[in-house]
């Protein structure tokens, strides 16, 4: 016979219990999002650009973010008479070295070496993770008011291509409650978080790995699809690509402003040890003539220039200096120190016979 005292004490107890958890996680989504709104984080889902932002003042080596979360000093116009550039771009612009030797920040004092006439002034508005789609939207939003007389926006092979997919991606079911996503963080990706926005204080090592080899071959297989000749996904994504810089370009044209694309290689496209490995492991029956590592920034500047869009593709010039020095971080899918020289000399010498 069941004790009728025992059941209700039992029951109680569950029902106790089952109703705290509930208060318990109302009151966890509301404090998570009052913070959220306070204090941004990239924990919580947010499609717009700012999610990956830096933040404001934040530490970054021996630099810190200004106050809009940029690596840039603050975007005052020291003159009236300035050339204004913005540099749009993920974590390439934004840049994994130190501010001094970004490749915007040394194109901007190559470019005003005895300029004295018309100071030339490169607003570096680089966000991690960010894509065409964002560098369009980040343009409209906070590029456009500082009125710029040119627009460069820094094409990266690695990714930019896939995150330019149009066909809107399922969203999580963990990502509509905070509280989910902090535990699917903490649980699931804080363990496997290799990287920050910012690098905070410290010295920077350009020789130091910063991932281990099997994390970042996993990385460089993620897009090796697009060096596939005959690849219909990527002939969708090239499509979706242009698309968002066609809408920079028609934006730049009603301004005024001068637009040019500099299509960033990534280092499976020149590094042929690397090109081995990964091929090895995914396409081991591949034949020669299916794989053509120049074909995504051949394709991507003939329909640019098509359009009547100035490109600037580094393929060539960085595969051909890779044969002699690194041009990449070890276990990094970014430029190093040399890599950031060489692409600011050849942006450099681009504009010299654009910018009068």
């Amino acid at each position: 016979m069941i004790d009728e005292n025992n059941w209700f004490e039992r029951h109680s107890i569950l029902t106790q219990t089952i109703l705290i958890g509930v208060i318990s996680i109302i009151l966890g989504e509301g404090a998570l999002r009052v913070y959220n709104y306070v204090h941004p984080t990239y924990i919580f889902y947010d499609d717009a650009y700012s999610r990956f932002r830096g933040k404001p003042f934040a530490d970054d080596w021996d630099f810190k973010l200004n106050s809009k979360g940029f690596k840039d000093v603050e975007f005052e116009t020291v003159s009236k008479n300035a050339y204004r550039v913005l540099g749009l771009g993920d974590s390439f612009a934004f840049g994994v070295v130190p501010y001094k030797f970004n490749y915007l920040t040394l194109l901007e004092s190559q470019l005003n070496r005895g300029n004295k006439d018309k100071p030339i002034e490169i607003f570096n508005m680089g966000i991690p993770y960010t894509g065409p789609r964002e560098y369009l939207s980040l343009l409209v939003r906070e590029g456009l008011p500082f009125n710029p007389q040119m627009v460069i926006v820094s094409f990266f092979v690695g990714n930019d291509f896939i995150d330019s997919n149009r066909k809107a991606e399922k969203r999580p079911l963990y990502s509509y409650s905070f509280v989910a996503s902090l535990l699917h963080y903490v649980f699931a990706i804080r363990p496997k978080f290799e990287g920050n926005i910012s690098h905070g204080k410290g010295n920077y090592c350009d020789d130091c790995p910063i991932l281990d080899p099997d994390a970042f071959l996993k990385i460089e297989q993620v897009g090796s699809f697009i060096y596939l000749v005959g690849n219909e996904r990527f002939s969708k994504l090239l499509e979706d690509a242009v698309y968002y810089v066609r809408q920079i370009q028609a934006i730049c044209r009603k301004k005024g402003i001068q637009l040019l694309v500099v299509i960033i290689p990534d280092e499976l496209q020149i590094n042929a040890d690397l090109q081995t490995e990964i091929r090895k492991t995914l396409y081991p029956n591949l034949k020669n003539d299916e794989w053509n590592p120049a074909l995504p920034n051949r394709l991507l500047a003939e329909k640019l220039s098509g359009l009547g869009i100035d490109c600037l593709d580094l393929f060539e010039a960085f595969e051909k200096e890779s044969k002699h020095r690194p041009l990449y971080r070890k276990y990094d899918t970014h430029w190093n120190i040399a890599g950031n020289q060489l692409a600011a000399d050849l942006i450099r010498e681009y504009l010299q016979k654009q910018i009068k």
